[in-house]
């Protein structure tokens, strides 16, 4: 099947869907551009990594996205086992007392208590379902869930074959952004396996970012690699995935949410890259069918700390989605503060340091869905307005001159 953007009615809306670990994070997705956010509670969510949400945060959390009339979906896409079962309905009925707008959900037996608990939430059904044809998507609305998160493994001809049968009122959404497993869809049990850490209930210790070697059984502590460098190879480590060039074709598939990977990532990562998804949709939606990615968007993404960018397995089986160098990650940039205000007065941008530069500096500022501008840090005074040569403690409050008021959380960075 041969998909053009002519083949699909724009009618539906692209959802960017962002991650938030914390409200800081969750601030930072609102704040640059997301349409949506997801988050995890203190219980049954698949990050215990990230600070996740206290159940008074979580209604803080809702009351801050819905006054900017964003939505908020909570996940509960753990594998839970009996102990955890009598503690569930509380965890709903929270969700529900808090706001949230849809739970996303792994397990059949979860969505049977859900829709018992709480028959009127929105149900997504998690990518670890595992859901990679039409008639398991179909299944699972007629079971009640308004929206499925495609498997990572389907191209978009197969994500169009979904769309094209199962119910229009069927929402689907994908992930376009972000840290890919090398397993099915999250299902991976070498974390457990190797040091206990069971990457189903939250706790992966990413052992497939590890270097290996290769040890021949009665030659123990001789080690070879298997590729021909004293290293070793990655052989499970994965590239980051980018579809920021094809919002055209996911939406010509019928995609409706696009969703960024991201919960354990900073907000920094979170603020770039939900405004890079948000202004690559917007254009796109300017002119559908003439959609040409502007390169002062694209770059956006490259200056987020991240792996080398592949497109998984979007257009057929991958060719280049692994990584056999190293497991690091590429960073050229570095986030130096974060813009509070802006005096009048005195002509000067109010900051909040979050790492060192020294005065005459050149920077780039990035406002809320808005492109990057160039600015130097010509004059810099601490809080008492005394001139200072360089930003040189932790989260100090400093001032840089500037003609010109900037929004507040505005990032400023700088390059390595």
């Amino acid at each position: 099947m041969c998909i053009t953007g002519k083949q699909l009615n724009y009618s539906r809306p692209l959802e960017v869907l962002s991650p938030a670990g914390d409200m800081e994070r969750l601030e930072a997705a609102i704040e640059f551009g997301a349409d949506a956010v997801y988050l995890g509670g203190k219980m049954f969510g698949m990050r215990a990594a990230s600070p996740n949400f206290t159940e008074e945060q979580l209604r803080e959390a809702c009351a801050k996205a819905h006054a900017k009339g964003r939505r908020v979906y909570l996940t509960c896409n753990t594998l839970p086992r009996n102990d955890e079962m009598p503690h569930f309905e509380g965890f709903v009925k929270n969700a529900v007392e808090a706001g949230v707008d849809a739970l996303i959900v792994n397990d059949i037996g979860v969505l049977s208590l859900v829709k018992r608990y709480a028959p009127d939430m929105e149900i997504h059904m998690s990518t670890q379902t595992g859901i990679v044809n039409y008639v398991t998507a179909g299944e699972f609305y007629n079971m009640g869930a308004k929206r499925v998160v495609l498997a990572r493994e389907l191209s978009l001809e197969e994500i169009a074959e979904i769309r094209a049968k199962t119910p229009k009122e069927l929402e689907i959404e994908v992930f376009v952004h972000g840290a890919m497993c090398v397993s099915f869809s999250g299902r991976c049990l070498i974390s457990q396996y190797l040091i206990g850490r069971d990457a189903n209930r939250g706790e992966c210790a990413q052992p497939c970012r590890w270097g290996y070697h290769l040890m021949e059984e009665k030659r123990e502590g001789e080690f070879y690699p298997i590729f021909e460098d004293e290293r070793g190879t990655y052989i499970l480590n994965a590239k980051d995935l980018c579809m920021i060039d094809h919002i055209d074709k996911l939406a010509a598939a019928g995609v409706d949410s696009l969703k960024i990977e991201g919960r354990a990532k900073s907000s920094y990562y979170v603020s770039v890259v939900t405004n890079a998804y948000r202004r690559a949709v917007d254009c796109f939606l300017q002119a559908p069918d003439s959609f040409s990615l502007p390169e002062d968007i694209r770059s956006e993404v490259f200056k987020v700390s991240h792996r080398a960018y592949c497109t998984g397995f979007f257009f057929g089986h991958p060719k280049d989605c692994q990584y056999y160098e190293n497991s690091g990650y590429i960073r050229d940039w570095d986030v130096v503060a974060i813009v509070t205000g802006y005096d009048s007065e005195r002509g000067l941008l109010e900051c909040v340091q979050r790492n060192k530069f020294l005065k005459g500096a050149e920077l780039e500022l990035l406002e809320p869905e808005g492109l990057p501008v160039s600015i130097t840090a010509g004059e810099l005074y601490d809080e008492n307005f005394e001139p200072i040569e360089s930003t040189n403690h932790a989260a100090m409050k400093f001032y840089i001159k500037c003609d010109r008021a900037y929004k507040p959380h505005s990032i400023i960075r700088k390059e390595n």
